[in-house]
Order: structure tokens, then sequence, then C-alpha cells
């Protein structure tokens, strides 16, 4: 108790803002307000391509225009849109030696109307083995640019539903097929029909900037991502209590887009930034992280100087409040260089606990990173045990409010050395990544 006094007094002395601590400035009134919206039932789960994703992006909008921002690249609003192609299967029909698979065990990933292939055609045979890692194999054929027939061994039915539920969506539709066939051990003459409705859909990154003052040509990156999963039910076999199908998403990742906020109005008011920041919150993370990838392709990479990746930051992490940790902290010294800037607090930064899951490669920081850039997420999430982690639980209620207000502020600080030009983290080494 006498530790956390000492430290939020000396916050309060040592960054003041036109007069006022950061404390006056991100508060757990103003968190708690952006949270609640965000996670409301009304925004029923912000998933991508629903009236709540554009309920969500107009909201964003409006705070940042109210925080003083400007649009991104001299664009007319805070809208960064972008299309992306969506497939809908409208029939199918299958025959692997004389006998038609039932539809039921049959997943198909296809962008073209019209599909009609045989043993004749461009189409490779392949399988996937009881004992063999599914997950690698899955992920070799479903993004590959060739077209595949995939037999899958029974002894993985259990996860034919999470595969029947990817959505059909992409950036960069393909001219290829690839289908996954379960309980079928042998292929040597088929026949495949497919046919698709294919349709163009428009979705959007919010983006706003704080242009630099000296360095306005280096930037540092704030972002979060603003959709989740929508309206759920029993049978996408994912839990959620009776009653209740809206994944609200209040952790994953409202948490991260209410902190972008939080800190666009924090910045805004401090007034003196050397490099530009720019503030966004991505679309389509849950699908695939296609708003970070479009993002990405935006700007330089080698003038992105930072990236403050922000991902579930509302419940407590393994060490208890005033800590949160950085994935690929090894990476660079971006990590490093935060700690630096808190050492008068008792707040910590700790390299990411939970290196088996990958986490540095499933969130939006991962397309920057890719291109050197010192891009992190900071995260609080529990990943070995965070009860609400994509289920309709994830409430406003289940929150931790004050400790997250406290490492936004963190956040905020941490990043003072970067954002005045002092500091410049070290660029990640792509030949190390996977």
């Amino acid at each position: 108790m006498k530790k956390s006094i000492v430290s939020i007094f000396v916050l309060g002395l040592c960054f003041g803002v036109h007069g006022q601590s950061i404390d006056k400035v991100i508060t757990s009134n103003e968190v708690s307000r952006i949270e609640k919206v965000l996670s409301a039932d009304d925004m029923q789960g912000r998933r991508t391509f629903t009236p709540g994703i554009d309920k969500a992006s107009a909201f964003i909008e409006s705070e940042f225009k109210k925080a003083g921002l400007k649009p991104f690249m001299g664009a007319a609003n805070f809208r960064q849109e972008f299309s992306m192609t969506e497939s809908k299967a409208v029939s199918s029909k299958i025959i692997i030696d004389g006998k038609e698979i039932d539809n039921n065990q049959v997943v198909a990933f296809s962008y073209q109307p019209q599909v009609s292939l045989t043993e004749k055609s461009d189409i490779t045979v392949v399988k996937i083995s009881k004992g063999d890692n599914l997950g690698k194999k899955f992920n070799e054929y479903y993004k590959s640019s060739k077209s595949y027939l995939v037999l899958v061994d029974a002894s993985f039915n259990n996860v034919l539903p999470n595969i029947q539920h990817i959505d059909r969506i992409t950036s960069e539709p393909g001219t290829n097929t690839v289908l996954f066939v379960f309980e079928v051990n042998e292929a040597n003459v088929f026949s495949v029909e497919l046919t698709n409705t294919i349709s163009k859909k428009t979705l959007n990154n919010v983006v706003g900037i704080l242009p630099g003052k000296s360095k306005p040509d280096e930037y540092v990156i704030f972002s979060g991502h603003y959709d989740h999963l929508g309206v759920g039910s029993p049978e996408e076999g994912v839990p959620h209590p009776a009653n209740d199908s809206i994944y609200n998403g209040a952790n994953d990742d409202a948490a991260g887009s209410t902190a972008v906020i939080m800190l666009a109005n924090y910045f805004k008011k401090l007034n003196n930034n050397e490099r530009t920041i720019i503030f966004t919150t991505f679309v389509a993370e849950e699908l695939g992280g296609f708003g970070a990838k479009y993002f990405s392709k935006q700007l330089p990479a080698d003038k992105v100087i930072a990236m403050f990746n922000l991902e579930m930051i509302g419940t407590e992490s393994k060490w208890g409040k005033n800590s949160a940790y950085i994935t690929g902290f090894e990476k660079s010294d971006f990590g490093k260089i935060l700690q630096k800037n808190l050492e008068k607090t008792t707040f910590k930064f700790y390299p990411d606990p939970y290196p088996e899951q990958q986490l540095f490669y499933r969130s939006d920081n991962a397309t920057l990173a890719k291109l050197g850039v010192p891009a992190h997420t900071i995260s609080t999430s529990k990943m070995d045990n965070e009860p609400f982690y994509h289920t309709a639980d994830d409430e406003f209620e289940t929150l931790d409010i004050a400790n997250m207000t406290e490492i936004i502020k963190s956040i905020a600080l941490s990043s003072s050395s970067i954002i005045s030009g002092k500091d410049t983290p070290s660029r990640v080494d792509t030949t190390q990544l996977r």
C-alpha cells in the first residue's frame, strides 16, 4: 500500500500535462465510460461485417475527433477503408471412388463461382494421418496457392466443427481450391463440383494521428483491435452461459481499443511529441489480422520506430497488479527501454511467460514485426488460465478497471523517450522469425 502511494505521487510530480498530473487525464471513470460502450450488448459482439462493428467504428471515430486527432495521410475522415472477398457455398457434390460424400464431412475453400475438378485436374491428393500435427498440416494446405484434396483421418473428427466455422474471406483471393474431406482414406478417382457466391465487402480500420514536431516522418504506433466474435450459439462449440449468446469481448479487445483512445487524449493534451504518433484500432483481427495487414502496406516500415499493440489488458497478469508482459521481448530492446522509463515506479514489464503459445505471431503486431519493426504486444491475459477468453462471459463486470487504468498510465509513461526521439528501439531481425 505504501509503495503504491509513493509511486502515484512520483508519477504526478514527474509527468505533468499542462499543470495536471497524468492521474487527471487517464482516469478510471473515463476508462469505464469507453469500455462500457465498446463492450455493451448493443454492439452485438462487434463481429466483422455486422452492424455492431460499424457502430463500434463510429464511436471510436467520434472519440478520435473529440480528442483532436487528424486523419491519416490526408484522408477525409478517420476510416481507413479496404475491400475483402467473401465466398459462400451454394451447392457442392463430391464423389470419391464411386461414393458420394456427405457434405457434412467436407470443408471447401474456394473463391471461384464454379469449380469442376477430377483426378485429371491440377490438384494434389494428400493425407493428414493419425498422429500428424493437424494444425501445421492444415495451415500448409489452407494457405497454399495450389489446389489440394486433403483426406483427413477420422481421429480428427473433433476439430471438424472448428474448421467448418472458418470464414471464407480473404484480401487476396486465389484461383485454387482446397478441400478437406474427413473419414476418407483413399481417392483414386473423384469428381468435385462446387458453386459459390462471390462478393466484395468493405470494412475499415479507424486511424488518427498527432503529427510530430521535429521528426514528423518517424512514426510511433499505438494499436488494438476493435472487432470480436459477434453473437454465437451452442452449436459453435464455444461455451457461454444460458440465455446469453453475445460475445461482448470486453477484455478481447475492447480493453485495448479503450487504451488507444485514452492514450490519444493523453498525448494530445501533452502536445510535445517529436515523432508522429499514429493511433489505430484494427478490424478483422479475429478473422486473420486483415486490418493490420492492410494498414502495414500504407506506410514505409523503415519509418515506423515502434509499435505498441495493446491486447487484453483488463485483467491482472500472473504477477498480480502493476504488471504486464511484452510478447517477443527478446527480439528487440523495446521492453528494456519501456522498463527504464518506469524505474521510478512500481510497475514491471515482463517477457511473455507463454512462449509455447506463440503469442508474438498471433496478434496485430506480427505483420509489422515481420517487416523488421520493433512491434510488440502488451498484455496481461493469463493465457494458460484465462476463464473468459473467447466466451460470452467476457463482459465489463469481469474487468479490473482500476488496474487497467494504471496499466494505461504506465504504457503512456514508458513510451516517453521513444515519442520524444531520445530512444530508438533496435529492429527485429526478420531472419530469426518463423
